[in-house]
């Protein structure tokens, strides 16, 4: 990201919750995704996760293509959408497949 390309937080709150956007763009994807103890790779599978368990799919579309850029396949996120549906609840899957979906077959 360069400095005239605003991130996704600033688009979306810019000066309305500018404390939010910065604790995104610095803390969360600036010092928490760069950290060397896991691989990029292995925090999307993470966060991917945690967002179908939770139910957040507004986010879900973001990070099922960072996962691809990644390295993860579109057939493990499925995989792993279908795993959670054992352990997150059947309607949280659903409704995850149904962006993943959306993502791998429309975008």
């Amino acid at each position: 990201m360069t400095d005239e390309e605003p991130s996704g937080a600033q688009q979306m709150f810019g000066d309305f919750a500018p404390a939010l956007v910065s604790f995104t763009d610095d803390v969360l994807f600036g010092q928490v995704w760069e950290r060397t103890e896991l691989s990029p790779r292995d925090r999307s599978l993470i966060t991917v996760a945690g967002l179908v368990t939770s139910g957040a799919t507004e986010q879900l579309a973001h990070h099922l293509g960072r996962a691809e850029d990644n390295g993860v396949t579109e057939q493990e996120l499925i995989e792993a959408i279908t795993h959670l549906a054992f352990y997150a609840g059947w309607p949280k899957a659903m409704s995850a497949m149904a962006v993943a979906k959306k993502l791998f077959r429309t975008g």
